[in-house]
């Protein structure tokens, strides 16, 4: 009989508390309309076969691997065919059923956003694979990629979330983050990919978690998330930036590419990367003019790339 299953994950976006989330700072974390499933199907073979495919239905990765043993055969990359293999092998440590026969599948992943983008293609593959293995996310997060795993909490979220790492485990909860200001908030790609892990490293040498930053960072996500109006959140916008760039000793993004804007810059997530938040009170068509011709075509209206509650 023919089986099918399909599972799928929201994108994120880390509004406020980057890399201080680390250090159980609750932080306002935003799922994104754009995701990633995953399809599993019966394979008339032995074996598991994986192929991933981009926001254009264009192939970016395939692979093969054996059963029950889970022993790579073929792949399209030694990179990302090895990382597949760290997934299937930590799903099975935590689940020692989980493709423990000669049954053969396939598995099909799909991106509905650019795989540049940033926006979770590891943690929204991590968030379906362990729902097919049945197994927690956040413990095969653990096994494999690591992180604060507010990125797989928004995987699930159905809109805002406050998200906080603490040592008895993640806590999080709905978040009423819906500004009636919206209109004016806008998402830019930079395009420039950062190394998480040496922002992390960064952070690391720089705070401590006795550190009194961080009680100032929990008091900036707090007052960010219940801002009255535009002027309340450029103003927590302003000194979220300003902490962040002192603590890690680098230029803000409005600095570096933006001193001439009228609005507010908000970076998220690995500073100086993916996507930032800006701030406006011109017309769509003028902000979005402003960025062009800076030379960042990427601009989404914030109902274009947020998940929000009906």
């Amino acid at each position: 009989m023919f089986n099918k299953q399909s599972f799928r994950g929201n994108g994120k976006l880390l509004l406020t508390g980057e890399y201080f989330v680390l250090d159980g700072v609750p932080g306002i974390a935003l799922p994104t309309k754009f995701g990633q499933s995953l399809t599993i199907m019966d394979n008339f073979m032995s074996d598991l076969q994986m192929t991933s495919f981009d926001k254009h239905h264009e192939p970016w990765f395939t692979g093969s691997y054996t059963l029950p043993d889970l022993m790579k055969m073929t792949s399209s990359s030694d990179k990302i065919g090895h990382r597949f293999y760290q997934i299937l092998k930590a799903a099975r440590e935590l689940n020692p059923n989980f493709l423990n026969n000669f049954e053969g599948k396939i598995a099909v992943t799909h991106l509905d956003f650019p795989r540049n983008w940033g926006l979770g293609t590891s943690s929204t593959l991590i968030y379906t694979m362990a729902k097919w293995a049945e197994v927690d996310p956040f413990d095969l997060l653990k096994k494999t990629f690591g992180g604060s795993g507010y990125d797989i909490a928004c995987a699930s979220a159905d809109g805002p979330i406050i998200y906080a790492k603490k040592e008895d485990g993640q806590h999080f909860n709905p978040c009423k983050f819906s500004p009636f200001f919206k209109n004016n908030l806008y998402f830019v790609f930079l395009e420039k990919k950062q190394n998480s892990r040496e922002g992390i490293a960064r952070y690391k040498e720089k705070v401590t978690p006795d550190s009194p930053l961080i009680d100032d960072m929990i008091g900036l996500s707090y007052a960010m998330g219940s801002a009255d109006d535009l002027a309340d959140f450029e103003e927590c916008i302003v000194k979220h930036e300003k902490l962040i760039a002192k603590t890690l000793e680098l230029e803000r993004a409005k600095d570096l590419y933006f001193k001439d804007y009228w609005g507010e810059v908000k970076s998220l997530g690995a500073w100086g990367g993916d996507f930032v938040l800006v701030t406006s009170e011109e017309s769509e068509e003028k902000t979005r003019a402003y960025f062009l011709e800076k030379g960042f075509p990427v601009f989404l209206k914030y109902e274009e790339m947020i998940l929000e509650r009906d």
